[in-house]
């Protein structure tokens, strides 16, 4: 069961890191067009893709890495590598939560709100868009220190 329990965590892990990094991607990839229409659209998905593979990432990876830690007996508080990798996982998601999920609402909404290129606000959407940058990278850079501090494990 323990080793069901760890396969299950680490499918959600890349799963929940995979979207993330597959969001900032196509955000790029639709900022390059410069058009309102295109880049709405790509919100629209990563903000579904967020919902569809995000939340249930993190629910699957809790339930999973708890669950592994009780079945193998690993006194999760006291091993250091699994606390760091919760409190950075703790991080990733307040950063998520209380910046890049309304960033990309607000992102979403300045696209949406241009009839077309000629009155898309590129300087509001740019600041919005700087700010996504650098939460987004706390919420994608958090988790992977976490994958490698769960697979290094540097206090064995």
């Amino acid at each position: 069961m323990y080793l069901a329990m760890k396969v299950v965590h680490i499918l959600a892990v890349v799963m929940f890191v995979g979207n993330i990094a597959t969001g900032v991607f196509w955000k790029a990839h639709a900022d390059r067009t410069k058009d309102p229409r295109i880049i709405a659209h790509v919100m629209d998905g990563i903000i579904v893709s967020d919902r569809l593979f995000t939340i249930p990432g993190v629910v699957l990876i809790i339930m999973a890495g708890f669950g592994a830690a009780g079945i193998g007996r690993i006194p999760m508080l006291r091993t250091d590598w699994i606390l760091w990798s919760i409190i950075l996982f703790v991080v990733s998601g307040i950063a998520f939560m209380a910046q890049v999920a309304p960033l990309q609402r607000q992102l979403r909404d300045v696209a949406r709100n241009a009839s077309g290129a000629e009155d898309f606000d590129l300087a509001r959407y740019g600041a919005l868009s700087r700010r996504w940058g650098l939460w987004g990278a706390i919420a994608l850079a958090a988790p992977l220190i976490a994958v490698a501090l769960m697979v290094l494990k540097p206090d064995r």
